[in-house]
């Protein structure tokens, strides 16, 4: 899979789907101010590591805000969704992992890292990150995403994931390398 971008263009928003666009207005040791902001869901992500291959399991896809920044708009995440289900976080992330990667994992192996927010200039949005350790065995189907998400799978060797964080050619999320950071200090040295 490819991605070809054509025709790209920016228009008002006047209702979204997924986010909000609001002004905010307020004081602050008596000073007004104002700020511009939108309110997202909560999400979560997980780093997944493949046994057999000594490698984490990425997600590719195309992102209309980066490509508005840099021209090119294709990065590398974690697996990861949105929290609009009423059922457990665990359990959105588990269904993750099949959707957007082809495995099929119990809930008790997905688990728990932390939560932290991102966009905090603009969204605050809240990101449970999970952990989840896959075998080939696991494997159902070659993910990429439903209905109509794009999404390709693509194995990075831990060998190489310390010289993936720091190449800044490489278009990626804080949540992955703060993910691969935390792998290294407590899983690595099994």
């Amino acid at each position: 899979m490819d991605f070809e971008i054509k025709n790209f263009t920016l228009g008002k928003l006047e209702k979204g789907k997924y986010i909000e666009s609001f002004l905010a207005s307020y004081e602050q040791n008596g000073n007004h101010r104002e700020w511009e902001l939108v309110k997202a869901h909560r999400s979560v992500a997980i780093l997944i590591y493949h046994r057999q291959k000594d490698a984490f399991i990425l997600v590719k896809q195309f992102r209309p805000a980066v490509y508005n920044n840099n021209g090119h708009g294709v990065t590398y995440e974690l697996c990861a969704g949105l929290v609009d289900k009423d059922i457990s976080l665990q359990q959105i992330a588990q269904e993750e992992i099949f959707e957007e990667c082809g495995y099929q994992v119990k809930i008790d192996s997905v688990q728990k890292i932390t939560s932290f927010y991102s966009s905090v200039g603009f969204a605050g949005a809240k990101q449970t990150l999970y952990y989840c350790e896959v075998e080939e065995s696991d494997k159902i189907n070659n993910g990429g995403g439903i209905d109509t998400e794009e999404i390709i799978v693509e194995y990075l060797p831990t060998s190489k994931a310390k010289t993936f964080i720091f190449d800044e050619d490489i278009a990626k999320t804080s949540g992955l390398m703060f993910a691969f950071l935390w792998w290294f200090e407590h899983k690595s040295s099994r």
